[in-house]
């Protein structure tokens, strides 16, 4: 009698894997993907709780210190023996003896070190109670520190660069959210059942995808009262955006349902008796979610953009509301420009955020194409 040894066959694992695990095992390859998606990840984490990693308070205004350029920090300290720790100089306020201008110079005589997880303004966490703990601090309250300077004002702009991060980078995702609201459900029906309703959905998409973006924008921004309160400007920018942002998707989306109603698996979900809302949501729109995700990925950038052009044009939100846009209309005349060229480090903040994004949604729209394995 023979023996027969019954060895467990391991299956690949790419042949048992979910659609998600395969998205995910592409988008690593990716290398410039998997760091952008940590810059996003790391710029949200700052807009979640942007007092904890700011330094100053980004509305305090200091006479004293307009236009008062970056400080460095040091790490090694040599002139009494030797030490390591994060400090600053401070810097000594003098006027030119003919212009009268400002001049800044350390001093170096004095030594301001620098506290991690130290004791600063109050400021509140998503609302739900108040703290004074940021990630770094100034030991000395009377010597604050600017990183990247300040305003005319005297107001720290590293603070208000990252307070600002709150109101941009989250204007974006409820800008999107809202277009994939209504690109979802108008391209879903106008895919799913066709006919005279797609008829009449596709006119109205392709006049909305005709109208002139930016005049749209600033016509209907310039329509806002100059009185209302923050959060409603801000309400009102998100949706003004989202009105010219769902077209797009809209026609994507579709495409998509033009192509899977005729598919078996919906023609067995139909003979099944199943729901045409349950056909909609459980079995033909997560079928292409992943393209979605990428889509909405790749439409953040724009909306941050849009936001940005739009208060740096005045038509925005307005001071006192801290968002990029906002801060760089500090830079929109030649004396700032000359005299603190710091002002544009919103500028900077705009860019990274943006190719972040764009580099992350470029990652997800490759490891999402079935074509590109």
């Amino acid at each position: 009698m023979v023996d027969i040894a019954i060895t467990s066959i391991q299956p690949d694992r790419a042949a048992v894997a979910s659609q998600w695990q395969l998205i995910w095992w592409a988008f690593r390859r990716h290398r410039l993907a998997m760091v952008a998606l940590w810059v996003t990840v790391a710029m949200y984490l700052v807009a979640l709780v942007p007092g904890f990693f700011a330094v100053n308070d980004p509305n305090q205004q200091n006479a004293r210190a307009t236009f008062h350029p970056p400080q460095p920090i040091h790490l090694i300290d040599t002139s009494n023996g030797f030490s390591i720790g994060p400090y600053f100089h401070p810097l000594k306020l003098t006027r030119d003896p003919q212009t009268l201008a400002a001049i800044f110079a350390e001093d170096r005589s004095r030594k301001v070190p620098i506290s991690l997880l130290g004791r600063g303004y109050d400021y509140s966490v998503l609302g739900l109670f108040n703290t004074s703990i940021h990630l770094f601090a100034s030991s000395d309250p009377r010597q604050p520190i600017y990183l990247f300077g300040a305003d005319r004002l005297g107001r720290d702009v590293y603070s208000r660069v990252i307070q600002g991060a709150q109101i941009s980078l989250s204007i974006g995702l409820v800008g999107v959210f809202i277009s994939l609201m209504l690109g979802i459900i108008l391209g879903g029906i106008s895919g799913y059942y066709g006919g005279r309703l797609d008829f009449v959905m596709q006119r109205i998409i392709d006049f909305v995808l005709s109208l002139p973006t930016i005049p749209i924008w600033l016509a209907m921004a310039a329509a806002l009262p100059q009185g209302w309160p923050a959060t409603l400007q801000y309400m009102m920018i998100t949706i003004i955006l989202s009105l010219t942002g769902w077209a797009q998707l809209a026609r994507v989306v579709r495409g998509r349902f033009l192509s899977l109603r005729t598919e078996e698996f919906v023609a067995a979900a139909r003979l099944d008796g199943v729901s045409e809302g349950r056909i909609i949501f459980r079995h033909m729109l997560p079928s292409f979610s992943s393209h979605i995700i990428a889509s909405v990925t790749l439409a953040v950038p724009a909306m941050i953009l849009a936001e940005t052009s739009l208060s740096f044009l005045g038509l925005g939100l307005q001071p006192p509301t801290i968002s990029w846009g906002v801060l760089l209309r500090e830079a929109q005349n030649i004396r700032s420009i000359a005299t603190a060229p710091w002002l544009f480090m919103p500028g900077l903040a705009v860019v990274v955020a943006v190719m972040a994004l764009n580099l992350l949604g470029d990652g997800l729209r490759d490891a999402a194409d079935p074509y590109n394995k």
